[in-house]
């Protein structure tokens, strides 16, 4: 007797395997592969806003609403055209075979047409704001459309790329709202994208062993000592920028103090910062990483000691905002 094989774009739900029998409805089917899970990440468009402490007007709200919204749809776009060009690989993928486009649930076709669609509609969405805002989604999805036909068999520029999707997203926050954005922000925001995603890298060969590179071929050029000299890397860089950007923005262009209320607020900000990395190390450490918002909402101590950063940054942030 010949072994299952897996669902293919026309699946066989006979000889598919028992745990992809279960095809939901085309609408939901379509849902789950535009991955609502993941636009937890869109989040970042806040950052900028925060950091500014300009979320509480109206305006800036109102902007920062619009590029999340842009983003989701943009990024949906990406996720649809990723799946498509890694149907096969995903197939042979522990967790990733349960994706709606590898599964057979969503016929690549009608995933493509998905995918342009909501990529117009990301742009459309992101015209809204402004049109430098929609310059950055635009980037965004040309170089992820480029990464999923290229660039992620490429070693380091396939973590640059991915990296660059959540500096983007970073990014226009700022520009939907017109802020000044700081070289520390953006350093910050940059390495500390490339620790998750090396992290993410480093976790699927430890999860997946010697068929690691059969999921994702740019990992066969990679090692784990590699990753793991990366990610411990980034993350050090990550804790450093953030160090001196929370010390920076209490201080004038002469280096003079002029917030000293929100001073310490912000420099006590960098110990919660820096136990939210040692924590996510922890998981990465352990190969399970693979899916970092699986692990940021799941874990209660990371939430915890996130929550705990958030109120300390904002009340510095805004006793700046304040006095500014």
């Amino acid at each position: 007797m010949s072994e299952p094989q897996p669902a293919t774009g026309s699946p066989n739900t006979v000889d598919a395997p028992a745990d992809l029998r279960k095809r939901p409805p085309m609408p939901v089917a379509l849902l789950l592969a535009a991955r609502p899970r993941q636009w937890v990440k869109n989040v970042l468009v806040l950052a900028a806003p925060l950091s500014a402490a300009k979320l509480g007007h109206a305006d800036v709200l109102r902007t920062s609403a619009i590029a999340f919204v842009a983003f989701c749809f943009a990024a949906s776009c990406i996720y649809f055209i990723n799946d498509v060009m890694d149907v096969e690989s995903d197939r042979r993928h522990p967790k990733k075979r349960f994706r709606p486009i590898a599964a057979g649930w969503v016929p690549i076709p009608l995933a493509l047409v998905s995918g342009t669609i909501c990529g117009i509609v990301g742009l459309g969405v992101a015209a809204i704001a402004n049109w430098t805002t929609v310059l950055v989604v635009a980037v965004y999805m040309a170089l992820h459309i480029v990464y999923s036909m290229w660039f992620k068999h490429v070693p380091v520029l396939d973590l640059a790329m991915v990296a660059s999707g959540f500096l983007l997203r970073a990014i226009v926050g700022g520009v939907a709202a017109n802020l000044e954005l700081s070289q520390w922000f953006l350093l910050t925001t940059g390495f500390g994208s490339l620790f998750m995603v090396a992290g993410k890298r480093y976790s699927e060969m430890v999860l997946m062993g010697e068929d690691a590179a059969a999921s994702r071929k740019s990992l066969s050029e990679y090692s784990q000592t590699y990753l793991r000299f990366v990610w411990q890397a980034a993350a050090t860089v990550t804790m450093i920028t953030y160090s001196l950007w929370a010390f920076q923005l209490a201080t004038t262009a002469n280096g003079i103090v002029a917030h000293k209320s929100a001073k310490p607020w912000l420099e006590i900000s960098v110990i919660p910062w820096v136990f939210i990395f040692l924590r996510y190390s922890m998981f990465i450490d352990s190969g399970r990483a693979g899916e970092p918002e699986d692990v940021v909402l799941k874990d209660r101590v990371i939430m915890g000691i996130g929550a705990v950063w958030l109120a300390v940054f904002a009340t510095g942030v805004i006793l700046v905002g304040a006095r500014g």
